[in-house]
């Protein structure tokens, strides 16, 4: 079994070994000692504290992430790895989910039943008097609409995807909007829908860096762990596909892929 040093976790998470060690010191993280006394971490630590660095930048303040980050601890069984659980940080609230459902972490709230039915939400349609002043009289080509459709994911996000839609209307072959698109689509739980935007964007492009890893994180959704891999392997640029593929490779018992993915996950965080 390959073990991670202190030094190994805070590296390739971004965290000061400091904090590596107050999570220890909390009991968020339980690593077995060396012969020097040493901590001895395991995958689903760097895990864990991945979750914790996202949290962190996503300005979740570090009491109450240091709280999320044990109510996940505990409410996942005690058999169960880390690795084969997949953590969302969605603004103040962390979803977390594995095969049967998707919860808040939080508040304990399932959003997804045991039957791994998606809960289906409607999508917003754009209306709206501040947005239709915004655009009156203006005649928006399908790259305005695609980036109206960035703007809105950080103001409306329950509009993003219609602008999105109406850049592909004006032109079917706009792959980024079918890749933003079956993205937010994913998000939602519409997982055909986002198959069906991601498949389109690589057929236009088959080496697209982001369709390839988006398409392998819904196969990892889904626990097609084969077809996320291929997936995972022709996004080579997008640091999380390394990530990902480091959590796979440690489900099936190869740590030493493992390890060598989660260093290369690591030199492409430093060059972006």
């Amino acid at each position: 079994m390959v073990s991670y040093s202190t030094r190994n976790v805070a590296e390739f998470i971004g965290l000061s070994p400091d904090r590596v060690r107050r999570y220890v010191h909390r009991g968020v993280l339980e690593p077995e000692r060396n012969i020097r006394g040493h901590f001895n971490f395991e995958f689903q630590d760097v895990v864990l504290m991945r979750t914790a660095k996202r949290l962190l930048d996503a300005k979740v303040s570090p009491k109450k992430t240091l709280k999320l980050l044990v109510k996940i601890k505990s409410n996942i069984e005690v058999a169960q790895k880390l690795a084969s659980v997949r953590i969302y940080a969605c603004g103040q609230s962390v979803l977390v989910r594995n095969r049967k459902a998707l919860w808040n972490a939080d508040t304990g709230q399932g959003i997804l039943d045991f039957d791994n039915r998606p809960v289906q939400f409607a999508l917003t349609s754009l209306h709206g008097p501040d947005l239709m002043e915004l655009l009156e009289g203006e005649e928006l080509d399908t790259d305005d609409w695609y980036n109206l459709g960035l703007d809105l994911e950080e103001m409306d996000g329950e509009r993003a995807p219609i602008a999105y839609a109406r850049a592909i209307e004006l032109d079917a072959d706009n792959l980024d909007a079918h890749v933003n698109l079956g993205r937010l689509e994913q998000i939602q739980g519409n997982l055909e829908m986002a198959r069906q935007r991601y498949m389109r964007a690589l057929t236009l492009n088959k080496e697209h860096q982001l369709a390839n890893y988006n398409m392998g994180t819904l196969c990892d959704e889904v626990n097609q762990l084969d077809a996320a891999q291929a997936y995972y392997l022709k996004a080579s640029e997008v640091p999380d596909a390394h990530f990902n593929l480091a959590r796979i490779f440690e489900l099936r018992g190869d740590e030493v892929t493992s390890f060598r993915h989660l260093r290369h996950y690591k030199r492409l965080l430093e060059v972006t």
